[in-house]
C-alpha cells in the first residue's frame, strides 16, 4: 500500500469520510474543515452530514438552518470568508422521522401497506424513541445519498464515540431485531388464530401487563415490517459493504488530555478489529511546537536565573514603565516557570503523537486557535493548518 502523506492525498482518492471522536474534540468542526477544504481543493461536489444533532456546523457554514434535505452552502457566505471553492459544499443534517418516513415511502410493495405503516402507533414510537431506529436510518441515509452518485465527497460527523460504534454495528442489529424470537412469538397469535399451550400464558400475561391494544399494535406494525423484511437485511449488508469497500476512510478525532485519548484509542482498536480502514488522526488543541525548541528553551531559562541580569539589558525608561524593578524581576521568573510548565506538558504530548503515529495513515496537529471557530473563515484557517 502506498504510503499517505497528507489529508488531501486522502479525501482525493475516498467517497465516504466519516469522522469519529468523544463529545467536545472538535469532531463536528473538524468534519466541516475537511468537507471545505475538499470543495475549495479538490472540486467536485461535495457534502458534508451530521448525524449529531448538533446545530454548529449550520452556524459555521452560514446557514440559518437545515435538515434532511441538503443544502447548498452559499458562494456568497464562502466568498465573505476569503474561500474561492473549485467545487460545491453542501450541508445535511439527519431528521430521523423524515428519513424513516421516506424510507417506508420508497420501499413498502403496495399503497395500502405504505399508509398502515405510516399510521401504526408503534411504528411512531420505534421511529421516535427507539435508540437502535436513530442509528440505522443514519447508515441508511448515508447509504441513499451515496449511492444516488450526486456527491464526490461525503464527509460524515457521527456522534461522540461509544454510541459511533452502535452507528457502525445498527445496520446489522436492527435485521436481527426484525428476525428476533421474540418478535415471533409477538406475532403468533396474530398470524392464526390457535395459540399454543406452551404460548398462551406469556400472551396472558402480556396482555395484562402492556394490554391487548399494545400488543395488537406491535403485531400489526411488525407483520407489515415482514413485507419488508428481506429489503432491511439486504440493505444492512449492502451498507457493509459500503462501510468496509476501500473508498471509505474513518478518521477519529480527539484532543491529547487523557479521557479523550482514550476514547481514541478504543475506537481505532475497535475499527482495526472490524477491517475497516482508518485513515487519519486529528489532534485538535495541540500545544505549538516551539516549546521544545532549544533557543526558546534557553531563553526561558535565563528569565528563571537571572531575571534583573536580563532587566539590565532594557533602557532604564523601559523598565520604569513596568514598574518596580524587583517586581518584574519575580514576574519574569514567573514567566520563564510557567513556559517550564508547558514544555514538561508539550514534551509529554510529542511522546503521545509519536506512539500513535503508527496507527493511521496520516496524524495531523491543530495548534489551539485564540478565537474560536464559527465561520467560513474559521473553517479555512483550520484547514490550512492541516490539508497539506
Amino acid at each position: 500500500m502506498t504510503e499517505t502523506v497528507s489529508l488531501e492525498q486522502l479525501l482525493a482518492a475516498k467517497e465516504i469520510v466519516v469522522t469519529c471522536g468523544s463529545g467536545g474534540v472538535g469532531k463536528t468542526t473538524t468534519a466541516a474543515t475537511l468537507a471545505t477544504m475538499a470543495a475549495i481543493h479538490l472540486g467536485g461536489k461535495v457534502l458534508v452530514l451530521t448525524v449529531d444533532p448538533a446545530r454548529r456546523l449550520a452556524n459555521a457554514m452560514g446557514l440559518e438552518s437545515f435538515g434532511n434535505v441538503e443544502t447548498r452552502v452559499d458562494s456568497a457566505a464562502l466568498a465573505a470568508g476569503g474561500v474561492e471553492p473549485r467545487g460545491e459544499l453542501w450541508a445535511a443534517m439527519l431528521d430521523t422521522k423524515q428519513s424513516w418516513d421516506d424510507l417506508i415511502v420508497r420501499h413498502a410493495p403496495d399503497a395500502a401497506t405504505r399508509d398502515a405503516i405510516l399510521a401504526n402507533p408503534m411504528y411512531k414510537n420505534v421511529t421516535g424513541r427507539f435508540v437502535q431506529s436513530h442509528d440505522y436510518i443514519a447508515m441508511e441515509r448515508l447509504y441513499e445519498l451515496h449511492s444516488s452518485g450526486v456527491y464526490d465527497l461525503i464527509v460524515v460527523d457521527t456522534p461522540p464515540t461509544r454510541n459511533a460504534l452502535d452507528f457502525l454495528e445498527a445496520p446489522a442489529r436492527m435485521a436481527d431485531f426484525f428476525s428476533s424470537r421474540l418478535l415471533r412469538w409477538l406475532l403468533v397469535p396474530y398470524r392464526s388464530r390457535i395459540v399454543s399451550v406452551a404460548s398462551k400464558p406469556f400472551y396472558q400475561i402480556a396482555d395484562r401487563i402492556l394490554g391487548s391494544a399494545f400488543l395488537q399494535d406491535i403485531a400489526e406494525f411488525f407483520m407489515l415490517f415482514q413485507s419488508m423484511h428481506d429489503g432491511f437485511v439486504e440493505r444492512a449488508k449492502a451498507v457493509e459493504r459500503v462501510l468496509g469497500d476501500r473508498r471509505t476512510t474513518f478518521i477519529v478525532v480527539s484532543t491529547l488530555e487523557p479521557s479523550p485519548l482514550r476514547e481514541a484509542e478504543f475506537f481505532i482498536k475497535a475499527l482495526q478489529a472490524k477491517g475497516l480502514h482508518l485513515g487519519g488522526l486529528v489532534l485538535n488543541k495541540v500545544l505549538p511546537g516551539y516549546l521544545l525548541d532549544p533557543e526558546v528553551s534557553a531563553a526561558a531559562d535565563k528569565l528563571i536565573s537571572a531575571p534583573k541580569e536580563v532587566l539590565s539589558g532594557l533602557e532604564a525608561e523601559q523598565v520604569a514603565e513596568l514598574g518596580d524593578r524587583s517586581t518584574v524581576a519575580r514576574v519574569l521568573t514567573e514567566v520563564g516557570m510557567s513556559f517550564r510548565n508547558f514544555q514538561l506538558v508539550g514534551k509529554r504530548e510529542a511522546e503521545q503523537r509519536a506512539e500513535l503515529a503508527t496507527a493511521p495513515e496520516v496524524m495531523v496537529s491543530v495548534p489551539f486557535f485564540e478565537d474560536d471557530i464559527y465561520d467560513v473563515a474559521g473553517l479555512a484557517r483550520m484547514g490550512e493548518q492541516i490539508w497539506r
